[in-house]
């Protein structure tokens, strides 16, 4: 893996631990020369992310829409900022030039990107490995849903294991390495994506 996005939020949270967590995150990436792309902002978890990888000498690719960056929020260190139209151009602009993705905690934004990328691994749109880090628990709740969701018969349980969970940066690496996605739906064709 050379590039990860990282999907956060831009508010810091309420606890300290979010932040430093984003920070370490960063860190590591940029110590194991992992580029970040993410989105671009200067401010919350997104700040923080991108600081620690820059902490490290590494690369950091921010993708920001443009009536976000008339907001004054984009970070203005990174190695380089791409400014897009639309929220859907940010999201498909950052799974263009990455390898996995992981996510920290956040808001909306933070769900709709999860979401996204990961109905596209179940349609076989991408076989990137997609992960959450579990800062204090936070998405436990979200993955106790995913479960319900499988026991209830709206998602398939091979579907649900494509979420690759851990509360250590080092081990959802690790784990982001080794994995494998599994086989996309009969009923997708090349014809119809």
């Amino acid at each position: 893996m050379k590039r990860i996005t990282v999907f956060c939020g831009s508010s810091p949270g309420e606890e300290p631990v979010y932040m430093e967590q984003a920070y370490r995150v960063g860190q590591t990436l940029g110590k194991q020369n992992i580029e970040l792309v993410y989105g671009g902002a200067r401010v919350g978890l997104m700040g923080a992310v991108a600081d620690g990888v820059l902490s490290e000498g590494g690369r950091v690719i921010g993708v920001l829409p443009k009536f976000l960056g008339s907001k004054e929020i984009a970070h203005s260190g990174l190695t380089e900022l791409m400014m897009v139209n639309t929220m859907h151009e940010r999201k498909l602009k950052m799974n263009e030039l990455c390898d996995g993705f992981i996510t920290l905690p956040g808001g909306f934004g933070t769900m709709e990107e999860l979401f996204e990328v990961l109905t596209w691994g179940q349609l076989g749109l991408h076989r990137k490995p997609m992960g959450i880090l579990n800062v204090n628990n936070f998405y436990t709740h979200l993955l106790q849903l995913g479960e319900h969701m499988v026991s209830h018969g709206f998602l398939k349980k091979i579907n649900q294991d494509m979420i690759l969970v851990s509360e250590s940066i080092d081990e959802l690496l690790q784990k982001m390495r080794v994995y494998q996605a599994p086989p996309a739906p009969q009923w997708i064709t090349d014809e119809t994506t």
